[in-house]
């Protein structure tokens, strides 16, 4: 029976698009489900201020009366305006092993770009950088994070069937931190400190309400990643949308900031307790009992590791060696409180400095992504 293809247009369908992850990856230990009121969030133009400059549409594949992928097609028209391109976006793209059905799933992200005058088609990628991309190439016998994509080997081979080739690639690493910190990572810092006089400041529910400090993180994290690959500035409107997420749900103490002498925030660090296998238990769903699950998992029976999500260091203090009184006092609390582990979130491999560090650090880099490219003819 030949695919069809339909776009989502109702709140059942929105539900089907969500869930088709639990039906692929079913009994495979290895993926981690996403949060669905999350994923909703994102997904729901209502929800998300993205769609303030973004075009998307998100589409469904049929084969014998069953579900057999999904896709989302996104037009980021700030991005493509701020890097001088004209690329339509592909994300949330999970099928069968079956080529009629990615190749029609691809088909339609194809039309839509040609469609709206863009000539390359690009992903998976989503509607900002704070969205999942890169598709796994390696490491498909590691446990997933919550950030970020797991998918089945032979997406790659659909993939550059396909004709697509690589457009960026990160990789990640697990670093162990059950003997503590390496000795030359802390007398770093203590020299950091002494030469930069640039001290750490606990994070506060006070300081977020009178000093708009979740601003100024989020600010800072604009100017630390703008020159990333596809970064997307974000808004004062989507800043709030991720301020509430971030610092809202994690506990503070796992929030670093690094100020001057001026009291100017130069950096800063965001990790939290894994909730991985949290999230398999319950399926990414909060309802009925999920919730306590998680937050039993972030608040006071964890994991042996923790995942590290935001890092950003002001440009003029990047040579700096702030990193290292970062870091210190991040992975010191967690070391503190009996994590064994730690999970870096995805970095270019271009990123020679930042790979650097981890080095430092026993542990083991398995895991790579890569986001692919295609000309639209």
């Amino acid at each position: 029976m030949a695919v069809e293809i339909k776009e989502v247009s109702s709140p059942k369908e929105m539900k089907t698009f969500i869930r088709f992850p639990e039906k692929l990856y079913r009994d495979n230990k290895y993926y981690v489900p996403s949060l669905e009121y999350d994923v909703l969030d994102t997904l729901s133009p209502e929800r998300n201020p993205a769609y303030d400059f973004c075009d998307a549409k998100l589409y469904l594949a049929y084969k014998d009366g069953e579900v057999a992928g999904r896709v989302a097609v996104i037009i980021n028209h700030r991005a493509n305006e701020e890097w001088n391109h004209k690329e339509v976006r592909f994300g949330w793209y999970d099928f069968i092993d079956d080529y009629e059905v990615s190749k029609a799933l691809m088909d339609k992200v194809e039309e839509f770009g040609r469609a709206q005058g863009m000539d390359t088609v690009v992903g998976p990628l989503g509607f900002t950088d704070f969205d999942p991309e890169g598709m796994l190439v390696d490491g498909y016998d590691r446990l997933c994070t919550m950030a970020l994509i797991y998918n089945h080997p032979y997406y790659v081979t659909h993939m550059e069937k396909m004709g697509f080739e690589k457009d960026n690639d990160w990789i990640e690493f697990r670093i162990e931190l059950k003997d503590g910190l390496p000795e030359k990572f802390s007398r770093v810092a203590q020299i950091v400190a002494k030469r930069s006089k640039c001290h750490v400041r606990p994070l506060t529910k006070k300081m977020l309400k009178e000093e708009q400090y979740g601003y100024k993180v989020f600010h800072l994290i604009n100017e630390c990643y703008k020159d990333l690959y596809n970064f997307t500035i974000l808004t004062d409107k989507m800043i709030k949308k991720y301020m509430e997420f971030y610092l809202g749900l994690l506990p503070l103490k796992y929030v670093s900031c690094i100020e001057n002498e001026q009291g100017e925030l130069v950096a800063f660090g965001i990790i939290m307790p894994s909730l991985a296998r949290a999230l398999q238990k319950t399926r990414g769903k909060l309802l009925p009992f999920g919730w306590f699950t998680l937050a039993k998992a972030m608040y006071w029976k964890y994991d042996d590791t923790m995942e590290m999500l935001l890092v950003g260091v002001r440009p003029d203090y990047r040579d700096s060696g702030i990193n290292s009184l970062l870091f210190t006092d991040l992975f010191q609390r967690a070391v503190d409180d009996g994590f064994k582990y730690a999970e870096t979130n995805a970095i270019m491999e271009t990123n020679s400095k930042n790979i650097a560090q981890w080095t430092l650090f026993p542990g083991e880099c398995k895991k790579r992504r890569r986001s692919y490219k295609k000309a639209l003819k």
